[in-house]
């Protein structure tokens, strides 16, 4: 049984990451048209998502690691990513006869460190091989990839109902990084949600510390 694995919102500095595993009978299975997320449309993500959880022959685990955890200064970015991996592999596997073949898009600059981390921790008997650009080289890996982002875009579609709009959460991306220094200017703090332990969340209470300093 081929299983393909991918992460999405490992970096931002807003929400939480999802690693989505997609395990088929058959790669026949997959719907046409499944490629790298990031190459893809949001309508086209959210199509090819549905397509992928009503199949026959095709199983969805789903994982999220939610900001307290990555904030937990007992784990780092590479350590919960293996775990998030490990995880959805164990919710997309049932029980079967032979041990299934993992195809990973690495989250390690050593992809194979990677794939033995992630066979050592996911409980299922399985072998496991990671390597860079596999959600866009491998099918079953793409199909992984367009479930996590489809997660993962719900998550902040979710956080913006509730507090405004936060951008993609990304560092680089000017609307979060207004949403955050007007959020600690009127709250004091930073957003529940937000990763308090990235650079670009301490900069903005250093920034707003700051402000209160030149104020007074």
């Amino acid at each position: 049984m081929p299983v393909g694995v991918d992460e999405a919102g490992k970096g931002p500095a807003l929400g939480s990451m999802f690693a989505a595993a997609v395990s088929v009978a058959s790669r026949s299975s997959l719907p046409e048209g499944i490629a790298d997320s990031k190459r893809l449309s949001p309508a086209r993500r959210e199509t090819l998502a549905g397509r992928l959880r009503e199949a026959g022959g095709i199983d969805v685990g789903l994982v999220e690691i939610t900001p307290d955890r990555i904030d937990d200064p007992e784990t780092d970015m590479n350590g919960l990513a293996v775990e998030a991996h490990a995880r959805a592999i164990d919710d997309a596997v049932d029980e079967v006869e032979r041990p299934p073949h993992v195809v990973c898009d690495a989250c390690d600059a050593d992809a194979d460190r990677f794939a033995r981390r992630v066979a050592d921790a996911t409980p299922v008997a399985a072998t496991v091989e990671a390597f860079h650009g596999a959600d866009d080289e491998d099918p079953l890996v793409g199909a992984a990839s367009v479930i996590a982002k489809v997660e993962r875009d719900a998550h902040v579609a979710t956080l913006a109902e509730e507090y405004g709009d936060v951008g993609s959460g990304y560092p680089s991306d000017p609307t979060t990084r207004q949403f955050l220094s007007a959020y600690v200017d009127d709250h004091g703090e930073l957003p529940p949600f937000a990763r308090a332990s990235w650079a670009t969340c301490v900069d903005v209470l250093a920034a707003a510390d700051q402000r209160g300093l030149e104020e007074f």
